[in-house]
């Protein structure tokens, strides 16, 4: 399941970063995430509303969350409360790690590797697999072989497809004649990516981001789906092996600090306009993690 739903809101002609999905959970892992609390549905209409989100389409995009186990209903006397899933809690929580660090500097030289082969009959499963792979940060190097330098959770990138007994995977280094910048630019589409960064500095990168005082909120809310679904398009590449002058490093300084100072007042507000109910305490542990995970 795809957290960012970028998927079922593809006929919207809101920029991703203005899809009510979108920011709704970037305002649950800004302001929830780690609490076991759930808010009243009319207080995230207001959200919404303040990122000039309609009360139909935020009315919608409730229900819809709601029924593909995103978010939880709860009742209190005859008010409706929503709060995260363990499954929404849990991928927000990984989300939030990446969010602090757009640059990998710290790339240990090894990519996973992953190779498969389906048969013509199962065109429809390559496809969500292709998907998957794509959206994990996998790049295709050729035919059947991806890459990508991160560890990945094999077992979450695989959830319900059934496609593991067609698929290998490992981690591995590159070789001689193998130029890693060259395989770099073969494999993803760079300029794509920087313009990504470019433009985000273009709208954030400003000198005094709290010359208005007021509705700190709804600005917190759009630099942070912002930011998030850049990264979701990145697939962390070792900063070594990318132009000198990679836009993603100057704009994960100015994400750092833009979030730093919006973040006070937009708790204020939040405060101000939010009704939340205080939930049992769950089960921290991912149920992935009691299973055991495999990685590659």
């Amino acid at each position: 399941m795809d957290s960012q739903g970028t998927a079922d809101e593809a006929g919207s002609t809101a920029t991703p970063w203005q899809r009510p999905q979108a920011l709704l959970l970037n305002f649950f892992a800004a302001h929830l995430l780690g609490r076991d609390e759930a808010v009243y549905s009319a207080s995230l209409i207001d959200v919404l509303a303040k990122v000039g989100v309609g009360e139909h389409a935020a009315r919608s995009t409730l229900s819809r969350m709601t029924r593909r186990g995103l978010l939880q209903r709860h009742r209190s006397g005859k008010r409706v409360y929503l709060g995260l899933t363990e499954y929404t809690a849990s991928v927000l929580q990984e989300g939030g790690t990446r969010v602090r660090q757009a640059v990998n500097r710290e790339w240990d030289g090894h990519w996973t590797v992953l190779g498969f082969s389906l048969p013509e009959t199962r065109r429809s499963d390559r496809h969500l697999l292709r998907s998957r792979l794509a959206w994990a940060g996998f790049g295709p190097l050729q035919n059947g072989l991806w890459i990508t330098p991160r560890e990945v959770d094999l077992d979450q990138l695989l959830e319900g497809l059934d496609v593991a007994d067609h698929v290998k995977a490992f981690r591995a280094t590159t070789l001689h004649p193998t130029d890693i910048q060259e395989m770099i630019a073969e494999t993803w589409d760079l300029e794509e990516l920087a313009e990504g960064y470019r433009g985000f500095l273009r709208r954030w990168d400003i000198a005094d981001p709290m010359a208005s005082a007021q509705d700190v909120l709804p600005q917190q809310l759009l630099m942070h789906t912002q930011w998030t679904l850049l990264l979701r398009k990145d697939p962390g590449l070792p900063v070594e092996h990318l132009p000198s002058d990679w836009p993603a490093v100057r704009a994960e300084h100015v994400f750092l600090r833009m979030r730093s100072v919006l973040a006070p007042q937009a708790e204020r507000e939040v405060d101000a306009i939010v009704e939340r109910i205080s939930l049992p305490a769950r089960d921290a542990t991912d149920p992935r993690d009691r299973q055991g995970k495999r990685t590659a």
